[in-house]
C-alpha cells in the first residue's frame, strides 16, 4: 500500500509539471533545468576585505575549523561571503517549503571538489522563538572528499530543515527553514579539510522527504 501511494503522489507530481526526487539520492547525474550554484570554499587564512553584497556566488569558511551562514528568506543571494570573520556569512534563499507538508518546491545537491581527503558536516540550526534555547538537526550531512569523480547528494532534507525533538516526547518533529517556530537560522559548517562544497539548487524540482 505505501509503494502504490508513494507512485500516485510521484505520478500526480509530475503531471502538475514537477520533476520529483527521492530523498537522499546519491547520483553522478543532476536534473536538467534552471539552477543556482553556491560554492562553500575552504579558505587557510581569514579574509580580511569586506564581502558584503558582492553579488558572488560563493562563500569564504576556515579550511579548518567551524563557522556559521546565516539564512535569510528572499531569493537566491549572498549576502555576505566571508565566513572567516566574526560576522559569519549570510546566504538568502527562499522558502523552500512553506507549508511543511514534506515536499520541497526546489532541490539542494551537493558534492565535494579539491584534493582527496578533506571533509565537513553541515548542520541546519535555529533558536526557538519563545525559549531562546538554540537547536540543531538531529539529521547532519556530512560531505567527504574522496578519490575520483565526486557524486552528487540530494541534501533537500539535511538543508532545508531541522529535524529535533521541542515538546519533549522523545520524538523529533519536522521544521521547514524559516518556520515560525525558530529565528536566526543558520547552517553550521564544521570543516576539516574540504577545498569546496558545491551546492546546486534546482528550481522547480520537488523533493519528498520523512
Amino acid at each position: 500500500m505505501k509503494t502504490i501511494m508513494s507512485l500516485i503522489m510521484t505520478v500526480a507530481l509530475l503531471v502538475s509539471g514537477f520533476a520529483v526526487q527521492s530523498y537522499a539520492e546519491t547520483t553522478s547525474e543532476l536534473p536538467k533545468g534552471d539552477f543556482y550554484n553556491l560554492k562553500i570554499i575552504g579558505v587557510p587564512k581569514d579574509k580580511k576585505a569586506p564581502m558584503n553584497n558582492n553579488d558572488g556566488t560563493r562563500i569564504f569558511v576556515p579550511l579548518y575549523g567551524e563557522s556559521n551562514i546565516w539564512l535569510r528568506e528572499g531569493d537566491f543571494k549572498v549576502l555576505d561571503a566571508n565566513g572567516t570573520d566574526e560576522d559569519d556569512a549570510e546566504f538568502q534563499l527562499p522558502n523552500p517549503d512553506p507549508n511543511n507538508d514534506g515536499t520541497t518546491e526546489y532541490t539542494v545537491y551537493v558534492r565535494a571538489l579539491g584534493k582527496p581527503g578533506g571533509e565537513a558536516s553541515i548542520n541546519t540550526c535555529g533558536t526557538d522563538a519563545d525559549t531562546g534555547e538554540t537547536y540543531c538537526s538531529d539529521d547532519k550531512l556530512v560531505v567527504t572528499r574522496t578519490a575520483g569523480q565526486s557524486p552528487w547528494t540530494n541534501a533537500s532534507g539535511e538543508l532545508f530543515y531541522i529535524y529535533t525533538d521541542t515538546d519533549g516526547d522523545g520524538e523529533p518533529e519536522r521544521y521547514n527553514l524559516f518556520n515560525e517556530q525558530f529565528e536566526d537560522y543558520y547552517w553550521e559548517y564544521d570543516n576539516n579539510g574540504l577545498k569546496v562544497a558545491q551546492l546546486r539548487f534546482y528550481r522547480g524540482v520537488s523533493t519528498q522527504v520523512q
